[in-house]
């Protein structure tokens, strides 16, 4: 299975940005991780509406966060091997026209190893400050997923949708990859399954190490089952749809939680790719990257 880390990012890891170089070239040449991750939150609100994985506050780690598309951009240029993956991205925040060109440049940049995992988010601040409206959310995804794959497979490109217009236009550079960087999504409700498996590159399951035990068939094994029975009907190839797990844990989750969760994850149900988030369990960058080192050496062992 390929294993990959969150680059340093929120609070307290957000206040070492001089590190995230660093931090970058050791997970790839010391580590010997496959893949580097970026959030996207925007706002901590002070009086949240929603709060956090459906609780009733904001996490403190997102009071300071550093710009995804710009952390994205160093791990680019001082990395070869390993795969840069958003996760997720709110698109519906983005004009596709803006988000087309920083993505490209990405894949660009780091030939080819750009990995896009999209949501639509959970917090109506984050959406007011953005000057989108939160209830648009789902019908914004799609039109930006059809702008993406216009402009990153015609030149001249257009598009013209209800909420989002690009006029034509020359558009010359394109990805690496062809037609574009695969695109995973994020979502558990009917909407959010029914998009994963009409258009998915594949899905974006979650697990909390530490704040309960790790399913593997809930988790990941039936709902994926499901979504690929819906991508048959969709007239897909249902194993075209991938799977990358998502191992959050919570503060006082230990490495051997993550360990575990990664090494069942890849047993029990054939994962080929997950990730740790480092940012609520790591001081600073010197303790994520021992951390790193630890999960990974814990969950390649037999």
């Amino acid at each position: 299975m390929r294993i990959g880390f969150t680059l340093p990012q929120f609070a307290p890891l957000a206040h070492q940005p001089d590190q995230v170089a660093r931090f970058a070239e050791a997970i790839e040449e010391q580590v010997g991780a496959d893949s580097l991750w970026v959030g996207d939150r925007l706002l901590a609100p002070v009086a949240p509406t929603v709060g956090y994985g459906g609780g009733t506050t904001i996490p403190a780690e997102f009071n300071a966060v550093l710009d995804p598309f710009a952390l994205l951009t160093v791990a680019a240029t001082v990395t070869s091997r390993v795969t840069l993956g958003t996760n997720v991205l709110n698109a519906p925040w983005y004009p596709p026209a803006l988000l087309a060109r920083s993505l490209t440049t990405i894949d660009v940049l780091s030939g080819g190893r750009l990995l896009l995992g999209f949501g639509v988010g959970w917090s109506p601040e984050e959406y007011v400050a953005a000057g989108v409206p939160m209830t648009e959310r789902g019908a914004r995804l799609d039109e930006c997923l059809d702008a993406l794959e216009a402009l990153w497979t015609n030149d001249p490109a257009e598009y013209h949708g209800r909420h989002w217009s690009v006029p034509a236009t020359h558009a010359e550079l394109k990805p690496v990859q062809k037609p574009g960087p695969p695109i995973y999504l994020a979502g558990f409700a009917p909407a959010a399954r029914l998009r994963i498996a009409r258009r998915a590159a594949g899905w974006l399951p979650v697990h909390r190490p530490g704040a309960g035990p790790f399913n593997p068939e809930k988790r990941i094994t039936a709902p994926l089952a499901g979504l690929r029975q819906l991508a048959e009907r969709e007239g897909r190839d249902p194993d075209s749809l991938g799977t990358v797990l998502r191992v959050y844990p919570v503060a006082g989750a230990t490495v051997e939680d993550c360990a575990d969760t990664l090494r069942r994850a890849e047993r029990e149900t054939r994962t080929d790719h997950a990730f740790v988030d480092l940012q609520c369990i790591a001081e600073n960058v010197d303790h994520a990257l021992d951390l790193a080192h630890r999960i990974l050496d814990g969950a390649r062992q037999n």
